[in-house]
């Protein structure tokens, strides 16, 4: 173990500016447009045959963070009203919908903030349909981290992974200062959550490694990888509080904190594990892009049930549970969502609007789904009682961002290609 004094940085704040949008009538009703995308690769080395079981050696050192508040930073938002009644364009499975139409915008106001949502998680019985209002804001970064994955830690600050610079960072939306906490040499993080611990859990492609980042302290604990180029990707935590990872490179592993004991598999089909997500009852399930699966993990054996995507060679990229237990997925080959429910092992999908190329995919407190599309440059929210569709298109081009986390009346992703990170507020 090391300990390293951290560097302290510090810039002038984010300018910050926002639209006003209003939708004239409930007979009328119009949707808004805002920002985001995404885009992604996979680029790996197959490793060998078998299950590769081997206790790790444990690296740690607490690195002080550089603190910045960055210059300039335009912060935009993008606030609709949103109609609940006639408006809302109808659309079935495999049906693109109608095209949104963009509402008048109302003089700006340069003063406007965040708004910081007192919603609370609405669960499985909350009221279908799309949300009242949805405000989109972009916070800049520091030129050249590349952010790629997004975590909204508990403090009330939001993590990102810096891919481009081998930092984590941490921002606070109420003042937009950002600080960055250094992994190592060599270090390119990829994904990031927030753990039973509230610390920071990272997937480090760079580093080999499952990196952890304590919440108060910032000090940095490193478990390396028992494979050489494993490519990681996304983790998630199951139900006993066992850390599941993916790697593109073929491998999806399990990380025990507790005893610090890291296990590897080799996936079916070879390279291809991206996403992952637990469900609430605890399960997991990965998605391959490559493999175009969702696979169930067996969570005493590591064994993995593979369910092919209802399209052929559809993409499995990302995946995220519903609240009950349904999994969603975005089918980046095919333009489509698809939701498995396991209780009835049957599929459902649909298309989405346009020339669509799905990436990430999050279901929120009430159950909508949001997905950024790289084909349209936009996020779009799904509401599935009504099969109905919210785009909000990305001001940059492009956005690329590949990622969506979330909390209550925030969903929260990177765009890796502008340095920003962007934040869609709903409810009201």
């Amino acid at each position: 173990m090391t300990l390293q004094k951290p560097a302290l940085r510090r810039v002038p704040a984010l300018q910050l500016t926002w639209l006003a949008v209003l939708v004239a009538t409930i007979a009328t009703s119009r949707f808004a447009a805002g920002l985001v995308q995404d885009l992604g690769g996979t680029s790996a080395e197959n490793v060998g045959d078998g299950t590769i079981v081997a206790m790790t050696e444990i690296a740690s050192h607490a690195s002080v963070p550089r603190v910045r508040t960055i210059a300039a930073g335009r912060l935009v938002r993008l606030v609709v009203v949103v109609a609940l009644a006639a408006g809302c364009a109808s659309t079935s499975p495999t049906a693109a919908p109608d095209s949104v139409e963009t509402p008048a915008i109302a003089s700006p106001d340069p003063g406007a903030r965040p708004v910081t949502s007192a919603s609370s998680p609405a669960g499985p019985s909350a009221a279908p349909g799309p949300p009242g209002i949805v405000a989109m804001s972009t916070f800049d970064v520091p030129a050249g981290s590349h952010p790629h994955d997004v975590a909204p830690a508990t403090d009330g600050g939001v993590w990102y992974t810096a891919q481009g610079s081998g930092e984590l960072g941490w921002l606070d939306p109420a003042t937009r200062e950002v600080v960055e906490i250094d992994l190592g040499d060599g270090s390119s993080p990829h994904g990031v959550i927030v753990g039973p611990d509230d610390a920071a859990w990272v997937t480090d492609g760079g580093l080999n490694a499952i990196v952890r980042v304590d919440g108060t302290s910032h000090a940095v604990t490193t478990f390396p990888l028992d494979v050489a180029g494993a490519n990681l990707n996304t983790a998630t935590f199951d139900g006993d509080g066992v850390l599941w990872f993916t790697g593109q490179a073929g491998v999806y592993g399990r990380l025990d904190p507790t005893a610090g004991r890291v296990e590897t598999f080799e996936a079916p089909r070879g390279r291809g594990p991206y996403g992952i997500a637990a469900t609430p009852d605890g399960e997991v399930y990965l998605g391959s892009l490559g493999g175009s699966y969702l696979g169930a993990i067996d969570r005493a054996t590591g064994d993995v049930t593979v369910i092919d995507t209802p399209t052929a060679d559809g993409g499995a990229r990302r995946v995220w549970s519903d609240a009950a237990g349904r999994l969603w997925i975005t089918e980046w080959f095919a333009g489509k969502i698809a939701r498995f429910d396991p209780a009835s092992a049957a599929w459902e999908e649909w298309d989405l609007p346009g020339e669509a190329q799905p990436y990430a995919v999050y279901v929120d407190e009430g159950d909508g789904v949001w997905i950024t599309d790289f084909g349209a440059n936009a996020i779009h929210r799904f509401d599935p009682p009504t099969e109905t569709f919210l785009t909000l298109t990305h001001d940059s081009q492009p956005a690329e961002v590949r990622q969506l986390l979330g909390r209550p009346g925030e969903v929260w992703g990177a765009e890796s290609a502008a340095d920003r990170l962007v934040v869609v507020q709903f409810g009201g």
